[in-house]
């Protein structure tokens, strides 16, 4: 079978349909040039070119190799194109696992400006709690994660922001006022310390448990009972982006009169940050987090 650069010989020669022109624009002697030629022809079984004192013409063989020759160069340099947008650009599947709370409420953005400005790019995503990203990471399932909370985590870790909590009603405008009410505190599910961190806050500050309780499965829908009066909710400042202007976000603070906050951090393995399609996700991440803090 020919190599790519008899290919190329063929492919010149059946352009130029003349040696000496040919060889020219080989920067080979017409002697090497038509040397070739016979062994490329022998390699074939047929003749391929039939020369003559106007030049050269193809036979009927020549004309179905040709066709060959040029569909298979015209295919290699599809292939060197692609080989360099690997290497220049970004391409590549991005996989990514995210606590459910970030995805819902800011992923969103980021992704949309790392798809507008990567296209060649894919996204696997997959969403869940804290503990479901970290064994994602652990299982080598995902290039990187973003969890909530303070994470117990021996690679690479990078802070992404931190948001405040708030206490979220549409009747109640000072936390004191949960102690009198008799309407429920409405908590959302969660395996990360966030339910205790908010317990430490409420036994510290009212030394009793609340009077009544609704416990829902997802921060969403908390939220959403919240807004439509069913109760009241202790929530991160990432759900609370689009909140009605009639609903009363009360900061919470800490011992220290401190506002209480949720770290959100982004995990992976040091061989995952090496990927061209990890590294500008991370710088995306910090550009938009940059533009983010100055409006």
């Amino acid at each position: 079978m020919s190599s790519l650069s008899e290919f190329q010989l063929l492919s010149v020669l059946a352009q130029e349909m003349n040696m000496r022109k040919a060889s020219e624009r080989l920067f080979v002697s017409q002697p090497a040039l038509s040397q070739r030629l016979q062994t490329i022809e022998k390699d074939w079984g047929t003749k391929l070119f039939i020369r003559s004192q106007k030049g050269l013409s193809l036979t009927p063989a020549g004309e179905h190799v040709i066709d060959f020759v040029n569909e298979v160069l015209k295919k290699q340099e599809k292939v060197r194109e692609t080989i360099h947008s690997l290497q220049s650009g970004v391409s590549g599947t991005l996989k990514i696992a995210v606590a459910s709370i970030v995805g819902q409420n800011w992923l969103p953005q980021v992704l949309k400006k790392f798809i507008d400005k990567y296209p060649q790019a894919k996204i696997s995503l997959v969403t869940g709690w804290s503990s479901e990203i970290l064994k994602c990471l652990y299982d080598d399932q995902v290039h990187i994660g973003i969890i909530r909370g303070t994470p117990d985590w021996k690679g690479v870790k990078v802070h992404l922001f931190n948001d405040p909590l708030y206490l979220v009603d549409r009747e109640i405008t000072t936390p004191d006022q949960v102690i009198n009410t008799d309407r429920p505190f409405i908590q959302f599910k969660s395996d990360s310390n966030y339910y205790q961190e908010i317990q430490d806050w409420w036994m510290r500050n009212f030394k009793t448990s609340p009077k009544r309780t609704v416990v829902v499965d997802q921060i969403e829908t908390c939220k959403q009972m919240a807004f439509n009066g069913i109760g009241y909710a202790i929530l991160p400042a990432i759900t609370l982006t689009k909140a009605e202007r009639d609903i009363f976000k009360i900061p919470l603070v800490d011992e220290n009169n401190e506002p209480l906050k949720r770290d959100t951090w982004l995990l992976g393995y040091e061989s995952a940050f090496q990927l061209k399609q990890v590294q500008a996700f991370v710088e995306l991440i910090k550009e938009h987090i940059a533009e983010s803090s100055e409006e």
